[in-house]
């Protein structure tokens, strides 16, 4: 419709300087030509600027040139070639061919300033074409700027949830592994003990669904620390305050010493009940019949928990392990700068020793710890 549009304005610009100079052949032909090539203008502009070119000698027209000077400035990036179209299109309507055989010095002085009026006329298209290709650039550019964030932000996003992913199983781990694994173990002591049949039957159905919750859950830890990432907190955490309930709900003869000071991290306090969690947990797994002690430490330069175990005095039940336990402990203290070492003691037991420096408590509360990468570790004793 625009290009209809243009086309005929064009023939009637075309008409209009045909009545002015007079009705010729040329000037009709060449007149038709430029208003017909306008119609493919878009898919060839050069060559629709060229075809104007005859008409422009002939013919005082404004339309045509204008229309096919703009669509080659909005789509030719070449510079050079805009500059020698405006100035072609300038010659052609400044220096008829009729009138070069006529001229006389006032008329040369007069066609030099028309020349320069014709180069502005000429020029004016062209500089709104670029401006029209500058606009198009940038929208365009905009568009991938905001496509770029829009990837950014779900980036983000992923990372995020790789974070939580990876803190849920973690966290799965140490409060999920723990409870299983002291059904598992109380049903398999309930299964030796127990005289009657059905008793003795529903331990055991018990002790198998508890195993088979344990090897399914670690399948799905395993999943969720795929994705990694830096620990992000939830809701409910446990504190120093909850040690002596666990301690005592653990199912193995253990008993708490030592004390901490009451103004460190919720982080560290957490880190420290994952720790003895994670070392009665392996004791009931691993030590059956075993003692353990949890000693909370502290010294001038550092804090931590020491549990240490007996050998074990029967053989361990066959439960599964999901092998994340110690891991997580180590990334822990690793978010806190401090370690986690977990060896055998010369007496056939096992220890596992959380260490806090003061300082990673303080870089704790600041909320600006490092993280290090996984380290390897066994799952227990």
């Amino acid at each position: 419709m625009v290009d209809g549009l243009i086309v005929a304005l064009a023939a009637v610009d075309v008409a209009v300087a045909l009545w002015d100079s007079g009705p010729s052949t040329s000037g009709v032909v060449t007149g038709a030509l430029a208003c017909a090539a306008l119609m493919a203008r878009r898919r060839f502009p050069l060559a629709v600027v060229l075809l104007t070119l005859p008409a422009g000698l002939l013919l005082d027209m404004l339309v045509a040139p204008f229309a096919a000077l703009f669509t080659l400035a909005e789509r030719s990036r070449d510079r050079r070639l805009l500059a020698l179209c405006a100035l072609l299109s300038a010659l052609a309507s400044t220096v008829p061919l009729r009138l070069l055989n006529h001229l006389t010095p006032d008329d040369r002085t007069w066609t030099v300033v028309n020349l320069f009026y014709a180069l502005a006329a000429a020029a004016a298209p062209v500089l709104l074409g670029q401006l029209t290709q500058a606009h198009r650039d940038l929208g365009r550019r905009l568009t991938e700027v905001e496509e770029a964030r829009e990837h950014e932000r779900l980036l983000h996003a992923q990372a995020v949830l790789a974070r939580e992913r990876a803190q849920l199983a973690r966290e799965m781990h140490d409060v999920v592994s723990h409870q299983v694994s002291l059904i598992a173990v109380q049903a398999g002591a309930l299964q030796v003990a127990a005289q009657e049949p059905a008793a003795r039957q529903g331990a055991r159905t018990i002790r198998s669904l508890s195993v088979d919750t344990l090897d399914e859950l670690r399948h799905m830890v395993t999943l969720l620390r795929a994705s990694g990432g830096r620990a992000t907190e939830l809701t409910p955490q446990p504190t120093l305050a909850d040690l002596h309930r666990l301690v005592a709900t653990s199912g193995i003869p253990a008993e708490l010493t030592g004390e901490l000071p009451e103004d460190i991290s919720p982080r560290v306090q957490r880190a420290v009940y994952r720790c003895v969690q994670e070392a009665l947990t392996n004791v009931r797994k691993h030590a059956p019949g075993a003692t353990a002690t949890a000693d909370l430490w502290h010294d001038a330069g550092a804090f931590g928990v020491t549990v240490t175990n007996t050998p074990a005095t029967r053989p361990a039940l066959p439960l599964p392990g999901s092998g994340q336990g110690l891991v997580g402990l180590r990334e822990r203290a690793e978010l806190l700068g401090g370690t986690l070492d977990a060896d055998p003691t010369p007496a056939g037991g096992y220890q596992v020793r959380l260490s806090i420096p003061a300082g990673g408590d303080r870089t704790d509360r600041r909320g600006s710890a490092r993280r290090s990468g996984d380290t390897g570790g066994t799952a227990g004793p």
